[in-house]
């Protein structure tokens, strides 16, 4: 998501400085990029370079990446509520944030659960406007092969015709059509918590708060 998403902010009127944070360089060079390394772990520590007026979240991991529950807790939830918290005390308006769909921090599923409780706790962060993106399954490159994913993309596509109704929320999306998606909620510049669900997303349908 973030490779999608970094070329679109650069190309943006609306932002004069980019601010991308990571653990390692990124192989680009550009007039209105600023590169940050930083450890997540203490992510307080870089307090005062975390200042920005929107910001876009794109942490994330698998269970198999993580190797473990509490691995993958630390990346999807403590990661995110930790930058969500200082980002919203250095005064940043909007946060807009990818999480999953079916989040729900009552799912039987670990996975929906943590990102549920994730999103219950961003939500009460101070920002003017919050943003959740609920893809179903991203498309699009990636670094690694998948083939749990790889296979569930083909499902997908071989479905879509028969995914209506409520079963639209299920279709996959690009993810440069979620990073695009991202870009312009934050020029709408709204007020209050909004949900952006897969379908949504793709048809480029309205959030509902």
């Amino acid at each position: 998501m973030g490779s999608q998403l970094l070329p679109l902010l650069l190309a943006s009127e609306r932002y004069n400085r980019v601010i991308a944070i990571g653990r390692r360089p990124l192989p680009i060079m550009h007039p209105k990029l600023e590169q940050r390394i930083v450890d997540f772990d203490h992510l307080e520590d870089h307090r005062l370079q975390l200042i920005a007026d929107d910001i876009f979240c794109c942490l994330g991991t698998t269970m198999r990446q993580a190797g473990s529950k509490d691995a993958f807790y630390r990346v999807d939830y403590l990661y995110v509520v930790k930058l969500a918290a200082l980002t919203a005390a250095n005064f940043a308006a909007q946060l807009l944030v990818v999480s999953a769909m079916g989040a729900d921090a009552r799912s039987r599923f670990y996975y929906n659960r943590v990102k549920g409780e994730m999103e219950e706790a961003v939500r009460q962060t101070p920002f003017r406007a919050i943003h959740f993106f609920r893809p179903s399954l991203l498309l699009g490159p990636r670094p690694e092969k998948r083939a749990g994913e790889q296979l569930g993309a083909f499902l997908l596509r071989v479905l879509r015709p028969v995914l209506v109704g409520r079963l639209r929320h299920y279709r996959a999306v690009p993810a440069h059509t979620v990073a695009r998606a991202m870009l312009q909620a934050a020029e709408k510049e709204g007020h209050g918590p909004y949900v952006h669900l897969s379908n949504a997303l793709a048809e480029e349908g309205l959030a509902r708060p």
